[in-house]
């Protein structure tokens, strides 16, 4: 006895309830057999909500998930929530991939209203900061394991992270260094001059290198070059499964890849920002010379009667603190990253504005801190 066609066929039905609508799908879809049109089966109704259930569906292939990015589609057009709780977990991963593969020029999605919008990022910033608490607890407590038992520490993988984020880094560093001691040079000099104080080029120049913009700009270098790095070093080896084979075997993940490349950043970054801080020193002076007509040694008199070893002192313990947040979270992403390669570029993304993010927090914190302490 033969199947009835009508039976195996592709078939939606429309179930309407006020400003809402359910879409039930079943049969059996495939590419190679007609399935139902959206537009022709919406027709005149134009919901403002949309549930979809696939419980009767019998097989299926890609031609399921065109038609349900059809209908995802139509409401991100026009405003409509499109629900798919509904669905199985597969098919929303599926349907969630085609539509990163498929973005349009939409400006706005608006499936969602702004309440649901606001409480999912809610959750994602709460899990978010979850798992930089557990993870900051990992690399705690995998130091304290390695401080009790040094010969497990990976020296030779330490020294050459050290030389790539140290050495490695000093033309960019230098560069940018000169160059915004330069920039603030030409810019106290504007309201200095109004005022006959040219020799406080120097005062300015010194506090704000030394303090401030040293072991910041040294921080945002090192946050796109070395902190990207280390996402994609990690998330390209999560991709290739290096790391589950270093789980299986029973080897910390955290001790034998994390740990030498947050102390290299931390022990590296306080000795670029005093480099910055000459280079810094240097681009001042220079334009003190050509500009304001101050020697060199007068330059470096006034200075040294306005910065002292507290000065220094600040924009060390500064440094140190920006190194490891850039360690943590280049290794954080890479470790989150997918089992892709556009998973592993989007952890160097995420890994430069995790630590960007923090360095700004983390200076607004030592701002006050510093105040209340009066340092």
């Amino acid at each position: 006895m033969s199947a009835n066609p009508e039976l195996l066929s592709a078939r939606a039905s429309v179930k309407a309830d006020g400003d809402a609508c359910e879409i039930a799908l079943a049969g059996t879809w495939q590419i190679t057999a007609p399935r139902p049109a959206w537009r022709a089966l919406l027709g005149a109704k134009n919901p403002a909500r949309v549930r979809l259930t696939v419980e009767a569906v019998e097989k299926w292939d890609s031609a399921l998930l065109l038609f349900l990015f059809e209908i995802q589609q139509w409401c991100r057009e026009t405003g409509a929530y499109c629900d798919v709780d509904a669905l199985p977990e597969k098919i929303r991963t599926l349907l969630a991939q085609l539509a990163a593969s498929h973005e349009t020029s939409v400006p706005f999605d608006r499936s969602e209203n702004f309440i649901t919008t606001v409480g999912l990022a809610t959750q994602n910033a709460v899990a978010q900061a979850k798992a930089i608490s557990h993870f900051v607890g990992e690399c705690t407590l995998g130091a304290r394991r390695l401080a009790e038992n040094p010969a497990k520490f990976r020296w030779r993988d330490c020294l050459s992270e050290m030389q790539q984020c140290g050495a490695m880094a000093l033309p960019i560093v230098s560069l940018i260094s000169f160059l915004v001691g330069v920039t603030l040079a030409y810019t106290g000099a504007i309201v200095l001059r109004l005022y006959g104080g040219d020799i406080y080029i120097a005062d300015l120049i010194g506090l704000s290198m030394v303090r401030e913009m040293g072991a910041v700009m040294t921080a945002v270098v090192l946050a796109g070059r070395t902190g990207a790095a280390f996402a994609a070093t990690l998330g390209n080896m999560r991709a290739n499964e290096e790391i589950d084979a270093l789980e299986v075997v029973g080897i910390p993940v955290v001790q034998f890849l994390v740990l030498p490349r947050i102390f290299a950043l931390g022990v590296m970054m306080p000795l670029l920002a005093i480099y910055a801080n000459a280079l810094g020193m240097l681009g001042g002076m220079s334009v003190a010379l050509g500009l304001l007509s101050i020697p060199p040694t007068a330059y470096w008199v006034e200075m040294l009667t306005i910065v002292d070893l507290s000065d220094i002192a600040t924009g060390v313990i500064k440094a140190i603190a920006f190194g490891l947040i850039i360690g943590l979270a280049g290794c954080l992403r890479g470790l989150q990253a997918e089992r892709s390669a556009a998973g592993v570029g989007r952890a160097a993304t995420s890994a430069v504005v995790t630590a960007l993010l923090l360095l700004v927090v983390a200076d607004a914190i030592f701002a006050v801190v510093f105040n209340i302490l009066g340092w």
